[in-house]
């Protein structure tokens, strides 16, 4: 397992829970946490997972719940 911090924008932290929930969910990470307040994702990648695909997906579910979500 390894983490990734990114920078991020979000707009409130109603969205920042929406995603991090939807996040939550996909193949390939074992955790994450969307700070609002500190504008900051840390994903915790699942061993074996291809962080390539697994951000790709990451980047779609975000824009999907929250469309002005973006990763800096």
């Amino acid at each position: 397992m390894n983490s990734k911090r990114f920078d991020i924008e979000v707009d409130c932290a109603n969205c920042a829970l929406k995603i991090e929930d939807a996040i939550a969910k996909i193949e390939g990470v074992e955790s994450v946490t969307v700070s609002f307040i500190l504008q900051k994702m840390k994903i915790t990648f699942a061993e074996g997972a291809n962080h390539d695909e697994v951000m790709a997906h990451v980047k779609k579910t975000a824009h999907k719940v929250e469309p002005d979500f973006a990763i800096l």
